[in-house]
C-alpha cells in the first residue's frame, strides 16, 4: 500500500494547498498538472478544506480548467467542482462566476466520468434550499438528460432520471420531449413554415 506524502507540520494544510496551486500554475508538464489537479479535487472532498480552497481561488482554477483541451484536466476539474457543490458558499461562488455554462459544456464530453460529475455538479448547484437558477434546467439541459435517461450506462441513466424527477417540472420534461420528437440525435430538424398570407 502506498504511503501518503509527508507534509511538513510547520507548513500546515493551507501552506500545502498553496504549494499545490503554485505547482499547478508554474509547471509546464501536463502530467504534473494532471496529478496536482487530481490532488486538489481530492482535497475538495473534505469540508475542512473549503475555506482554504476558496481563499486560494481553487474554485476559479477548476472553472478555468473546464475549458482545457486536455480531457484529463477537465475530468479532474469537474470532479473537484462536484465535490465542492455540497457547500452553500461554494455553490454561490460557482453560480456567480458563470460556472453553469462551463459545467453544461461538460455534458458533451466523451468521458463518462466527466459527464457523471457534470450532472452531479448541476444537481448540487440546484440542491434543496438553494435558490433556483433557470439555467440549470434550461431546455437543452433537460433534452440532454432525456437522452442520458436512455443510456446503456446504468449510472448515467439513473442519475439522469433522478435529475429529471427531482429538478425538472413535468412541463419542462414534456416540452423537452416535444422538441426531441422533431430532432435527430439532439440536432433540431428544420421546421416547415406555414405559407404567408398575401
Amino acid at each position: 500500500m502506498a504511503q501518503k506524502p509527508k507534509v511538513d507540520p510547520h507548513v500546515g494544510r493551507l501552506g500545502y494547498l498553496q504549494a499545490l496551486v503554485t505547482e499547478f500554475q508554474e509547471t509546464q508538464s501536463q502530467d504534473a498538472k494532471e496529478q496536482v489537479l487530481a490532488n486538489l479535487a481530492n482535497f475538495a472532498y473534505d469540508p475542512g478544506n473549503y475555506e482554504y480552497l476558496r481563499q486560494l481561488q481553487v474554485l476559479d482554477l477548476f472553472l478555468d480548467s473546464l475549458s482545457e483541451e486536455n480531457e484529463t484536466l477537465v475530468e479532474f476539474a469537474i470532479g473537484g467542482l462536484c465535490n465542492l457543490c455540497a457547500d452553500r458558499a461554494n455553490r454561490e461562488h460557482i453560480l456567480q462566476a458563470g460556472g453553469v455554462p462551463l459545467i453544461v459544456n461538460c455534458l458533451s464530453s466523451p468521458s463518462e466520468e466527466t459527464v457523471l460529475s457534470a450532472v452531479t455538479a448541476l444537481m448540487g448547484l440546484g440542491a434543496p434550499g438553494a435558490r433556483r437558477h433557470p439555467e440549470l434546467t434550461a431546455l437543452p439541459v433537460v433534452q440532454c438528460m432525456l437522452r442520458f435517461s436512455l443510456s446503456a450506462s446504468a449510472r448515467l441513466r439513473n442519475l439522469a432520471q433522478i435529475f429529471l424527477e427531482d429538478f425538472c417540472s413535468p412541463s419542462q420534461v414534456a416540452e423537452a420531449r416535444s422538441w426531441q420528437a422533431d430532432a435527430a440525435l439532439g440536432i433540431p430538424l428544420p421546421r416547415t413554415e406555414a405559407p404567408q398570407q398575401p
